[in-house]
């Protein structure tokens, strides 16, 4: 069972890799925090990676809570108890989660399971609860399972892949943790900077600067930009920003309370034609419709 509450410009996004095995992807792009209730049973074990702004995890209905913060990770579990997914999402809060049963986690390490604490013997049936930051290396992987354009018949194949690398790099414990094969994402400000630029890109979707601008506005020569940008997000900066709006442009209409005039102009198109046409482009069908079909 699982739900979102404040759904209409929420999203909330559950990725089955198998069977006890699945990825939550959960984005408050609201000027409202909004709860996520979703229920784990004792077999589970939890991580949880906030990409942007905040989140609270409260346990035993109430009586105690987890704050976790922009960059930082928790990591949950107890063989004795359920620890079922109570979560407050604050206003402009990105998550993402990863569940599996202890089963199929023991199942991933059998031989390298030395390296881990809690998977020692005398540590198998204890709680364990820690909060440690994410690496750019880490940050970069969130930002791919959050932000991915390829074809529905490869996404779950994407993910699987993402979810196995970010496990192995959250246990990678060596001096050289943070360290890719692509010298760009070594540079913590190179990262921070194509942030920023895609933070801008959103907040001025309506009217966004060229990748000139773009460019001189966070401090990163045009190259790297376009390189950067498609490394952490998977696509080219405008097609990134096509994907976001139409996406933005869906959840308005989801909404009920605004036609297809407002949303096309909301998100940058001066005339009605050129929303349906971009529109159709990406869902198949045209606003109208599917704000009927909602």
């Amino acid at each position: 069972m699982m739900e979102l509450k404040n759904v209409a410009a929420g999203s909330f996004k559950e990725v089955l890799i198998e069977d006890g095995f699945f990825v939550l992807k959960v984005q408050n792009d609201t000027p409202q925090a909004q709860k996520v209730v979703r229920e784990i049973d004792s077999s589970f074990i939890q991580f949880h990676f906030c990409l942007k702004g905040s989140a609270k995890f409260v346990f035993n209905e109430g009586r105690y809570a987890l704050d976790v913060s922009e960059e930082n990770s928790l990591l949950l579990y107890n063989t004795q108890i359920d620890l079922p997914l109570n979560m407050e999402l604050n206003p402009n809060s990105w998550m993402v989660s990863v569940v599996m049963t202890i089963r199929k986690f023991h199942s991933l390490f059998s031989r390298e399971a030395d390296h881990i604490p809690f998977l020692s013997v005398e540590n198998r049936d204890k709680k364990y609860y820690a909060q440690e930051g994410v690496s750019p290396a880490i940050a970069v992987i969130l930002s791919q399972i959050m932000n991915y354009n390829l074809h529905p018949s490869i996404k779950a194949l994407y993910i699987k892949g993402k979810v196995y690398e970010l496990i192995s790099l959250y246990f990678n414990k060596s001096d050289d943790a943070d360290v890719e094969q692509c010298p760009f994402l070594v540079d913590e400000e190179n990262v921070r900077r194509i942030r920023q630029a895609k933070e801008i890109m959103v907040a001025r979707m309506a009217e966004p600067p060229t990748l000139t601008a773009l460019s001189e506005e966070i401090g990163l020569p045009l190259k790297k930009l376009k390189e950067g940008f498609k490394q952490i997000y998977g696509d080219s900066v405008f097609s990134f920003l096509f994907d976001y709006k139409m996406e933005y442009a869906r959840k308005m209409l989801e909404t009920g309370r605004h036609n297809v005039n407002e949303v096309g102009l909301k998100i940058g198109y001066s005339t009605a034609s050129h929303f349906i046409s971009a529109f159709k482009k990406k869902y198949g069908t045209t606003p109208k419709k599917y704000k009927s079909s909602v």
